[in-house]
């Protein structure tokens, strides 16, 4: 169980947002919470990724050559 404090301006959004699709306010915060998640998980490879010793990167103008542009 997770308690968060949001601020008036979160809280009312929320709330409309509960009332028009009459779906509960948790349905949303998960979804969001998921969604954040998914991005993250991305950032967190790209970091990786980028500062790895063996990352084998090309310019932009490799890139499009490459694609034939």
């Amino acid at each position: 169980m997770l308690t968060v404090r949001l601020d008036a301006e979160m809280e009312n959004f929320l709330n409309t947002l509960a009332e028009q699709t009459q779906r509960p306010k948790s349905f949303f915060v998960k979804n969001a919470l998921e969604n954040y998640k998914e991005d993250m998980q991305d950032w967190l490879e790209a970091q990786t990724r980028s500062n790895s010793q063996d990352r084998n990167l090309i310019s932009i103008e490799e890139l499009e050559k490459a694609l034939g542009h």
